[in-house]
């Protein structure tokens, strides 16, 4: 940016900065290739050499060295912060010469409106609601073309493929893992692209000024507001975004608390309980209740969040306030050509990094669902179909034989087991099942439930046979399965529940250690069992069982 500096009468004496930084030091204009030709003579000529640069920029302790080896001594970590700030500020001393004028520079000027603590901050909601509407809007329509996409593929494969576990295993396990890993891929591309944009035009650093001394009460560093923010539409970029936070530990905590985030996978949930317990009840007349369920689990997940990392910040990861050192940078057109190389860079990561863990366990759910595969599941779907006949003429044979295979597979096995722990939340087997299952992705709940009362896979979230299902739905031993304390409770699980397998690979990949991603599980499946068991206890004792 030596033309940046070019232009505010900044002069630099490289060769002083190079004597003091012990590195080799060339003026660049990256935007339009100025001195780069002379900058990779440079480097090749390092190669040679054994030059070794000032200590100041050897001492910065790595992410996963604290995290692995010292998870205590946070005072290396504060350290090498103001020791390197102190440097530079040494340095700049010696080798700048900014003009000489008392003019405000363009970026002070506009600083004053956009650091303003009141206008400031609405200003930064304005643009935040301007980011996160246009991703949720823009990335819908691409979203659900590669849905339509990778079903089609499925089911072409399905047709030109003859019937077996192979074809099964290619279609529902392989390519619906690979699909759903893919279909956030929008999402990611839109969120990087604006955080690319925001860092490059310098409003990123003012942003997280903004927010510093609001994040820091709990403990939590400026620049956790855009990860946990990107969370509401899906964490897997939120904790990706966490990158940006330079301590370990701040960004550590962020990632820990970003899935508590209401994202867009828990909406069909929301949305299918909503429907069926709730909907047309208004609160004062005029208030749809069903508005009022949605925005309070999104208001108890930012509650929680902000109570783990206030506890996570004095506990496991305790730490003094993290010194809020910051340059701000003057404001600036972004480049594009860069912008858009770091949106598919971070976006390839994602994939590369992600994918494998991601493919596995997709097929370990799939089988999970399959096997075992016996005569029994026909005879089973014959005893079921008979058994609701009376009630129904058209019951569909396969969707029949679906409900009878998951029922009669690992996962049912599986659902029947932990029937005894979910017990007190107002759960049964079947509801068990659908948990099991919705871990590869949340809204597969629906799905699950679907194919368990006989609706079928297809059905979403609105659908009314599955919602009159769910109504009618019953225990083994006659009872209802499902009232609206039910439906409540499994809401308030599935705000804190870590019902994603997505979330935990990428977890897994951006601290490397499936400690720390196996940790997450623990903790918030604990959480979740505890309010829900608080919810469905509670509403029984206040009569609303």
């Amino acid at each position: 940016m030596i033309d940046a500096a070019e232009k505010q009468s900044i002069e630099i004496d490289t060769k002083k900065l190079a004597s003091l930084l012990r590195v080799p030091v060339v003026s660049i204009n990256a935007k339009h290739k100025i001195g780069t030709r002379k900058l990779a003579e440079v480097v090749l000529k390092a190669v040679d050499t054994a030059q070794i640069p000032h200590p100041a920029w050897l001492s910065e302790t790595g992410f996963d060295d604290v995290i692995h080896l010292s998870l205590t001594d946070d005072a290396k970590v504060n350290r090498p912060i103001f020791a390197r700030y102190n440097f530079i500020s040494d340095v700049y001393q010696e080798t700048v010469k900014p003009k000489d004028t008392q003019e405000r520079s363009i970026s002070e000027k506009i600083d004053r409106i956009l650091t303003h603590k009141f206008f400031g901050l609405v200003i930064l909601i304005g643009i935040l609601l301007l980011v996160f509407q246009t991703i949720f809007s823009w990335a819908s329509l691409p979203m659900d073309l590669l849905e339509q996409g990778f079903g089609s593929l499925g089911n072409f494969l399905h047709a030109q493929m003859s019937e077996g576990i192979l074809t099964d295993l290619i279609v529902d396990g392989v390519i619906a893992g690979v699909g759903g890993v893919l279909v956030f891929l929008p999402q990611i591309l839109l969120l990087f692209l604006f955080i690319s944009i925001l860092e490059d035009t310098g409003y990123m650093a003012r942003a997280a000024f903004l927010l510093d001394k609001l994040m820091s009460r709990v403990g939590l560093h400026g620049k956790a507001f855009l990860p946990l923010m990107s969370s509401f539409a899906c964490a897997i970029p939120g904790i990706m975004a966490a990158r940006t936070i330079e301590n370990p530990k701040d960004r550590l905590a962020t990632i820990l608390i970003a899935p508590f985030m209401s994202c867009s996978a828990r909406l069909p949930v929301y949305t299918l309980m909503i429907a069926t317990f709730f909907a047309g009840q208004t609160v004062f007349g005029f208030i749809s209740l069903g508005a009022i369920l949605v925005l309070a689990m999104y208001a108890l997940g930012i509650v929680v969040a902000v109570g783990v990392a206030f506890i996570l910040k004095r506990t496991l990861l305790k730490s003094p306030p993290p010194p809020f050192v910051m340059e701000l940078p003057p404001y600036r057109l972004p480049n594009f050509r860069a912008v858009f190389q770091n949106m598919f860079v971070r976006a390839g990561l994602f994939l590369k990094r992600a994918g494998t863990v991601i493919l596995a366990i997709s097929i370990l759910l799939w089988a999970l669902t399959y096997f075992p595969r016996s005569a029994d599941v026909k005879s089973s779907a014959s005893i079921v179909q008979n058994q609701e006949q009376s009630e129904t003429s058209n019951l569909n044979p396969e969707i029949v034989q679906e409900g009878a295979q998951i029922q009669n597979s690992y996962a049912g096995m599986l659902g029947h087991a932990i029937e005894p722990v979910i017990r007190p939340l107002g759960f049964d087997w079947k509801i068990g099942v659908a948990l099991i299952a919705s871990f590869a992705a949340r809204e597969v709940l629906v799905s699950t439930l679907s194919i368990i009362y006989n609706v079928g896979k297809d059905a979403d979230a609105e659908n009314e046979t599955l919602i009159q299902a769910v109504k009618e739905a019953e225990r083994d031993d006659g009872t209802p399965a499902w009232t609206p304390l039910t439906a409540l409770t499994l809401m308030v699980f599935f705000v804190l529940a870590m019902q994603c397998m997505s979330t935990v690979a990428v977890v897994r990949r951006e601290t490397n250690s499936w400690a720390w991603a196996l940790f997450m599980v623990g903790y918030m499946t604990g959480l979740a069992y505890l309010a829900a068991f608080l919810t469905y206890q509670g509403g029984k004792f206040l009569g609303f069982g």
